[in-house]
């Protein structure tokens, strides 16, 4: 197949799964006059993180060779089944992930749990713990992730770094939460030996915070236990919530859940956040 047929081919299957997708099934406003049923070109870029010029191009068979990362990103945004997601990455010329990369695709089961789990903030992450998917409660309880890029995605390191963050720690907690994570990037480059991404993180993490290179030259391992979290939000206040992380049978995917005891002031609180709804993030925002 030529490079032109391939890259046309390409646009005309994006265009195709954005005009099937409704806004609706993912968390997107309906208000207001559309032309179509589908996602807008601004909604997927939204989704995937990419800017609208970039989706436009590729739908227009003007952009060429697009990386994994993208692919990755176009992947989720559009919910491309696993067929889907293979045809996605041939088109595009590139090679399916293997299993010495780490998982980023969200099983249709698992996504949809968390549309219908609305009442709990939900998020899921991959390995390497960057953000893939987020439910509404989420947004609304640590701010809307949607303009976030690269780093500023990923939870060990925006914590290392210091960035803008609601949850407040103990510093008994806070040196439990950084062993558990140091321990889980340790754990996920045994598993995933050839992810370049993985290694150039935990590189670059080493590099840059002593913090974190104190850790991980110690050999220190930890896991992940439910800890108590202590949310300050600029409009509801304190919230002091359940952090429970799970990980997805099949995918080594996180998914981590907020939740408030039944009755508490905290879980009024977490009502009150569907009515006042998402809001946008500081250029820092959360981390799990």
């Amino acid at each position: 197949m030529s490079e032109t047929k391939r890259c046309k081919e390409l646009g005309d299957a994006l265009h195709g799964w954005r005009d099937r997708l409704s806004p609706a099934t993912v968390g997107m406003p309906t208000a207001g006059v559309r032309r179509a049923a589908g996602l807008r070109r601004e909604e997927l870029a939204q989704l995937a993180s990419l800017s609208v010029d970039y989706i436009t191009r590729l739908e227009q068979g003007r952009a060429t060779s697009p990386s994994p990362q993208v692919l990755a990103s176009l992947a989720r945004a559009l919910r491309l089944s696993d067929a889907e997601r293979q045809h996605l990455y041939l088109l595009a010329g590139q090679p399916v992930p293997g299993p010495g990369q780490i998982p980023v695709h969200v099983p249709p089961g698992l996504r949809r749990l968390i549309d219908q789990l609305g009442g709990a903030p939900l998020s899921v992450h991959d390995a390497a713990w960057n953000l893939l998917e987020w439910n509404r409660p989420w947004a609304a309880l640590f701010g809307d992730p949607s303009a976030l890029r690269g780093r500023e995605r990923n939870v060990v390191w925006r914590h290392f770094a210091g960035l803008f963050d609601r949850v407040r720690h103990t510093p008994q907690q806070e040196s439990a939460f950084e062993a558990a994570m140091t321990g889980d990037l340790r754990a996920a480059t045994a598993r995933y030996p050839s992810d370049a991404g993985l290694r150039t993180l935990v590189r670059d993490l080493r590099q840059t915070f002593t913090a974190f290179a104190d850790l991980w030259d110690s050999g220190i391992v930890g896991v992940h236990v439910s800890a108590n979290k202590t949310v300050h939000h600029p409009e509801v206040g304190v919230l002091a919530l359940d952090c429970d992380v799970l990980v997805a049978a099949g995918s080594d995917l996180r998914v981590v859940a907020h939740t408030a005891a039944p009755g508490s002031e905290s879980a009024d609180r977490l009502r009150l956040l569907d009515v006042i709804g998402i809001q946008a993030m500081p250029t820092a925002g959360p981390v799990a």
